[in-house]
């Protein structure tokens, strides 16, 4: 889509179509009651990015997508799509893969944070955790026209689940190293690698509201809203 159809807000529609009393069939006892969690199939360590995965409605992945069905509520659904989508996992991920696929026996074998981890969080924030999280992935899943917004959003995020993790600001910065066609693609767009540059800003600025006990505040002028 172009930017002007982001800007109308506009929806793209699949070029095929599967019959609704099929899709029911093919998920039989198995059918989420909501919006469940797919990722791709294909996961090569070469490629930008290795685990790629969404929120999706109640439908079928199609192609080499694997679908993982979560009876939880929706804000602990964010929390596990903003887990997943972060370079933290994505790290993981690629240490564990022996193929090109991103199977769930080995999805279930990577480290995903337990609600526990996410409740130890000591970052004071404008709004609890889970609805922090949510917000900003439905802000993603939902429209950003701007792609500068997005990828604060984005480093807000992977920021968050750094901390989550557990990880200093070296081995923040190693991991964030070890995706070279990020940082290439990055230097051949802005001149530097302004992925690692919003991620480390974001993660400074949620330690600083660790350390002083006051909110955290975004490093920009800028706020996600809903």
């Amino acid at each position: 889509m172009d930017e002007a159809e982001k800007d109308r807000h506009e929806h793209p529609l699949p070029r095929y179509w599967v019959a609704e009393a099929d899709s029911d069939r093919a998920w039989g006892s198995r059918k989420p009651a909501g919006p469940h969690f797919a990722w791709r199939g294909i996961a090569r360590t070469s490629d930008v990015r290795t685990a790629i995965g969404t929120i999706m409605p109640t439908s079928l992945p199609g192609g080499g997508n694997f679908d993982m069905v979560l009876g939880a509520p929706r804000g602990q659904l964010a929390s596990f799509a903003a887990a997943f989508s972060s370079f933290v996992f994505d790290f993981a991920a690629r240490q564990k893969l022996s193929n090109m696929h991103l199977q769930f026996s080995v999805v279930k074998q990577l480290p995903l944070p337990s609600p526990s981890a996410y409740a130890n969080v000591g970052i004071p924030l404008d709004r609890p955790l889970a609805s922090w999280l949510e917000l900003r992935v439905d802000r993603l899943n939902g429209w950003i026209a701007d792609p500068d917004e997005r990828a604060r959003v984005r480093a807000e995020l992977d920021a968050l689940m750094f901390h989550v993790y557990g990880l200093g600001r070296d081995d923040v910065s190693y991991v964030l190293d070890t995706f070279p066609i990020v940082k290439r693609k990055d230097e051949a767009a802005f001149g530097s690698y302004r992925t690692k540059e919003l991620i480390l800003a974001a993660y400074d600025a949620l330690g600083e509201a660790e350390a002083s006990g006051t909110s955290y505040r975004a490093p920009w002028n800028q706020e996600v809203h809903a």
